[in-house]
């Protein structure tokens, strides 16, 4: 036997020793419901992974819904792509950034009326995808009880998946969620003088 065919050998062995491993992962999955995906971190890319999974669900026909609770400053490009799309029901419901606004209790009220109507789409059925963008903010500056969000998470229907972004989030949604993912910040362009840009941060 050549060295090759018994590397090609040994390579194949090994690729089907993966395959039966994924094989019987796969067929232990049987438990078919919605999820609960969070993302946090420090780096760049968390909403952007939020309506990138968001237009996944639209292009398999799924109705969706948006809640920004922070982005109020200016139109996104996600606003202005998504918005009028007739499968996605969008609200951008923040007054902006806190050293932005300095106004706690303005900041609070935005939050609990973001709230209110993020309870009406955790309850509807028709709704197959939600991004809360920027929500665990609004526990961290103690605007929302985490436990209420946990409660409308759990009573949501069975089909409904639901994405939430932020930088920092309670312990017990961490230890909650079906999915946690964390973005690291290795470098960043605005760190080195680059001045932030049009469909690249917004």
């Amino acid at each position: 036997m050549s060295v090759n065919t018994e590397k090609n050998t040994m390579n194949e062995a090994r690729l089907l020793k993966k395959k039966a491993i994924v094989d019987e992962r796969i067929a232990a999955a049987t438990d078919e419901r919605g999820v609960t995906i969070l993302l946090t971190g420090n780096g760049k890319g968390k909403s952007s992974s939020g309506f990138g999974t968001m237009a996944r669900a639209i292009g398999h026909g799924q109705k969706c819904a948006v809640i920004q609770f922070i982005k109020g400053r200016k139109e996104t490009g996600e606003q202005l792509f998504f918005g009028h799309h007739p499968l996605v029901s969008f609200h951008v419901m923040g007054h902006g950034f806190s050293w932005e606004t300095r106004n706690p209790e303005l900041e609070k009220q935005a939050a609990e009326q973001a709230w209110e109507l993020a309870k009406t789409m955790l309850a509807d059925p028709e709704i197959h995808f939600i991004l809360l963008d920027e929500v665990t903010y609004m526990y961290k500056y103690g605007h929302l009880d985490v436990e209420e969000l946990l409660d409308a998470l759990a009573s949501r229907p069975i089909h409904q998946n639901v994405m939430m972004t932020g930088r920092t989030a309670p312990r017990r949604l961490l230890d909650t969620v079906d999915t946690h993912s964390k973005v690291e910040n290795e470098r960043h362009a605005f760190a080195n003088g680059v001045k932030a840009q049009v469909g690249i941060e917004w």
